[in-house]
């Protein structure tokens, strides 16, 4: 585990924080730095894995999990976040299951065209999650009217607006308390998952 900030190992936690790192254990066991980052303030560690997993995991997600990494991982990219990067484009190859078509998107969301692999509803949908990262302020009602043209549900926008937001908070906490990905396990997924 690697950050400018100190974390609390496992051997020298205890009560509540013992109990939120438990909690925060990925399907390997493990309590990755960017949850460990939490440890000095326990409860906002609570608050992030929880909105982490509602965010990315649910099961009343509609969206294909793949696909919501993706948006994870083109967030990312735009705010230059190689810890998120690493362990959410992971995942999409996981899922994906493709590694010609997880290399074509990696390269077209490298260099921010997701058109040369994306169209219709999904391509809408990066459109957005790229706009919201980038420009914020910009945000106007016809963004989210192209969504419905292209084909959206109101429900989808809103999970891709999470995962959005969610990695633009992560993001953030990651590069500002110099996280790396040294000694983590790479990927939510174990290989096997979909």
């Amino acid at each position: 585990m690697s950050a400018w900030i100190h974390m609390v190992p496992d051997e020298e936690a205890d009560g509540r924080l013992k109990e939120l790192l438990d909690k925060a254990r990925t399907p390997h066991g493990t309590v990755d730095t960017v949850m460990r980052v939490h440890s000095l303030r326990p409860e906002t560690m609570n608050g992030h894995v929880t909105l982490y997993r509602s965010a990315l995991h649910s099961k009343d997600n509609k969206l294909p999990f793949w696909f919501l990494e993706v948006v994870a991982s083109y967030t990312s990219i735009l705010n230059d976040c190689t810890y998120s990067l690493t362990h959410h484009f992971m995942n999409v190859r996981n899922l994906l299951r493709d590694q010609p078509r997880s290399d074509r998107i990696f390269l077209a969301l490298k260099a921010h065209r997701p058109e040369d692999e994306f169209q219709g509803k999904e391509l809408a949908l990066l459109r957005y999650a790229g706009k919201l990262t980038t420009d914020v302020g910009k945000m106007i009602k016809s963004d989210f009217e192209a969504l419905k043209i292209a084909g959206c549900d109101d429900g989808e926008v809103l999970e891709v607006n999470q995962v959005c937001a969610y990695f633009n908070y992560s993001n953030r906490l990651l590069n500002g308390l110099g996280a790396t990905t040294d000694g983590d396990v790479i990927g939510f997924y174990k290989g096997d998952d979909g």
